[in-house]
């Protein structure tokens, strides 16, 4: 419906221009017209991954570009490192499993921020691991861990450090060249306010040697073809042109704000939703929240699958539920990309009423006029 308002981490609202864009007759993609486009694209998305690495775009949802890392970077039997604490940490332990990778893991539990010193005596402890796999966002806890550290920690050792920034990107800080992350992963449905289709990665120079010596059998996912194809400004195999084309407006939009004015807007719409929240007498799930999504723990005897659906029934609010053994127990809200302080205000109203029909005691208004008060507050500090 027109009136809904999406509030989940992914996909995240198109703005108009996106949605413009995405109806307009279709180019074909092995033309100098598409080419020009998509140099453009994909050095905007130089500028947005904060590297000056080059960017390799896949038709493919997120996952398949964590895919593609481990089987160009790794053989069977090579050891690898993944930083775990979610349902996306796990999803690196499950790629690595299929394509016979062993994966030391460096536990952490649901809601907790990953120790470096954890993840950097679990390295010790491998000496041959050629690869540390992290999430930017761990987008089922909405937890970030510290990825410089990790990225440090990473440096002293000879493996290269892999960070799934699917749903981190443009939401939290990560500044991949500046601080060491050798190979960054993303998709489009996220802070980039794109739909589903389109995933893309940076590589260091470390990380392009173990492509250059991976064994692991690949044929859509070969980086190699990927890099040899973007000397001509063309991929190997058919892009997702209306996918590019909405991309670049995209681009402009964030590009035309600024990458810090983006990251600070999340973390200010972060800020505002946590207010609420709490102003509720809600509890966070995560401990280290990440300025992409806030999860929320359900309170007792009420169950968030039950919750989530009932705010869209009521409200039209598309919030997102718990994953896994976190199912009923936590509700999810996004605040990245297109998402702004109408929708939030819009989400808080939702949950409260939602709160109220389910017999859970909140006081009316509470959780939108603390946010309020918080937008308020940090638009006019000097």
């Amino acid at each position: 419906m027109s009136g809904d308002i999406l509030l989940t981490p992914g996909p995240t609202p198109l703005p108009p221009q996106v949605r413009e864009a995405l109806g307009r007759p279709i180019i074909h993609h092995r033309t100098s017209q598409y080419r020009s486009l998509f140099r453009r694209v994909l050095q905007r998305m130089q500028a947005v991954m904060q590297t000056a690495q080059p960017v390799v775009c896949l038709t493919s949802s997120g996952t398949g570009a964590m895919e593609a890392s481990v089987v160009n970077l790794l053989s069977p039997g090579d050891e690898a490192i993944v930083v775990l604490g979610g349902k996306f940490g796990e999803r690196w332990q499950e790629v690595c499993a299929a394509y016979g990778i062993r994966a030391a893991p460096v536990p952490v539990a649901y809601g907790e921020a990953v120790d470096p010193e954890r993840a950097a005596s679990i390295l010790r402890a491998h000496p041959k691991a050629k690869a540390m796999f992290a999430t930017l966002c761990e987008t089922s806890t909405g937890g970030v861990p510290d990825i410089q550290a990790l990225a440090a920690v990473t440096r002293a050792s000879r493996a290269v450090l892999v960070v799934d920034a699917i749903s981190g990107l443009l939401a939290d800080e990560c500044q991949t060249d500046a601080w060491g992350v050798d190979v960054l992963v993303t998709g489009s449905q996220k802070g980039l306010m794109l739909p589903p289709g389109l995933a893309f990665l940076s590589l260091s120079e470390r990380a392009w040697a173990l492509v250059n010596e991976a064994k692991t059998p690949r044929f859509y996912t070969d980086l190699r073809g990927y890099r040899k194809a973007l000397a001509d400004d063309d991929t190997p195999f058919t892009s997702a042109v209306s996918l590019v084309v909405a991309l670049d407006e995209a681009l402009t939009l964030i590009l035309q704000e600024g990458v810090p004015k983006v990251l600070q807007r999340c973390g200010l719409m972060a800020q505002a939703t946590r207010s609420g929240v709490e102003a509720m007498g809600l509890r966070l799930f995560a401990q280290r929240p990440s300025n992409g999504v806030t999860a929320i723990r359900v309170p007792e005897g009420i169950d968030g699958k039950s919750l989530a659906k009932l705010m869209y029934d009521r409200s039209h609010v598309m919030i997102a539920g718990g994953q896994g053994e976190m199912a009923g127990k936590v509700v999810r809200i996004a605040h990245m990309g297109h998402i702004g302080p109408g929708d939030i205000l819009a989400g808080l109203a939702a949950l409260e009423g939602a709160l109220v029909a389910l017999g859970h005691e909140v006081a009316a208004g509470t959780g939108v006029q603390a946010a309020r008060a918080m937008l308020e507050s940090i638009v006019h500090s000097p």
